[in-house]
């Protein structure tokens, strides 16, 4: 099992992945991926060219926790959603990309753009689980008294292993 990211020379973050490992981390970007896919767009070519969405708030709670509303306000909240959403869209697609395409069994050596990349897509891919887990500030707690024989136990301690993953990275990176 992987020990986590350790910091390298000129900022470099290394890891070592188990073959297991990268077919999970590519399974769970994957999902993410078909997550944040393009979203709806507005009616108007023009609106449509530069990238401006429909501003409606999603009503899947994972989408709903990837792009949290901006303001209270619910207008003001899909006036800002319009103009960002298909911006942060392309940023988590990239990102994910990026740890698609550098994850591999054996020793991996990012660069220290590549393991922010990593981090923020380490960050989607739990929120996107924790969210369908419906994973609380108690997870510890629970999962010490789930058995083993528990459905959600094994999706509980994949969030646990990339609970330690993302921290292994953000220390390295510190």
């Amino acid at each position: 099992m992987s020990s986590g990211f350790s910091s390298g020379r000129d900022g470099a973050v290394i890891a070592k992945f188990e073959a297991a490992e990268v077919s999970i981390l590519s399974s769970l970007v994957g999902m993410v991926l078909g997550l944040v896919a393009p979203g709806e767009t507005s009616d108007d070519p023009l609106e449509r060219a530069l990238g401006i969405g429909d501003g409606a708030a999603p009503s899947d709670p994972v989408l709903a926790r990837l792009f949290p509303s901006a303001y209270e306000d619910e207008k003001e909240s899909t006036e800002f959603r319009r103009y960002t959403e298909a911006t942060l869209r392309d940023g988590k697609r990239a990102d994910a990309q990026t740890l698609l395409d550098t994850a591999a069994p054996g020793r991996v050596e990012l660069t220290p753009e590549q393991a922010q990349a990593w981090l923020r897509s380490l960050n989607d891919v739990r929120l996107t689980l924790g969210t369908r887990l419906e994973v609380t500030e108690e997870i510890h707690d629970e999962l010490e008294s789930m058995s083993e024989d528990d459905p959600r136990y094994p999706a509980f301690v994949t969030y646990d292993w990339l609970t330690y993953l993302q921290d292994s990275l953000v220390r390295a990176l510190w």
